[in-house]
């Protein structure tokens, strides 16, 4: 199993460090390069919404990224320890309906969080958050 772990602060500058982390890896284990674009715009997605939403501008806060491959599939955990939130089923319902103009805010991001996806989850553990992403790798 290979892995890239990383600890970012919950600041929206980490953001960058964390690209370029996940395009290094992505290329270091020979997998497809649309696998880092898909992983960072869920990671950017999802973190925002950390920063933004769950830290409040409250205190500092980590969010520990994984990221690992088996050769078959692509599997990241994004964990943070701000209040119990699940994305996939607290996060508003876009509405894909309308015309941009007239649609409320939120959960657009998240919908294509799971769509770029093979499977997305969220769990509660230890008083974390722990949110699962995994893509196949051909």
């Amino acid at each position: 199993m290979r892995r890239l772990e990383m600890v970012l602060r919950s600041e929206l500058s980490e953001l960058g460090r964390l690209a370029a982390a996940v395009e290094d890896f992505i290329a270091h284990q020979g997998l497809p390069p649309d696998l880092a674009f898909r992983f960072i715009l869920c990671f950017d997605e999802l973190i925002t919404n950390i920063v933004s939403h769950g830290c409040g501008g409250a205190g500092r806060h980590e969010i520990r990224v994984r990221l690992e491959t088996d050769g078959q599939e692509l599997r990241a955990e994004v964990e943070d320890d701000v209040d119990a939130f699940d994305p996939f089923t607290d996060a508003p319902q876009p509405d894909l309906g309308s015309d941009l103009e007239s649609r409320r805010v939120g959960g657009l991001g998240i919908f294509l969080v799971g769509r770029m996806m093979d499977r997305a989850s969220h769990r509660r553990e230890g008083g974390r958050n722990v949110t699962l992403l995994a893509r196949r790798t051909g």
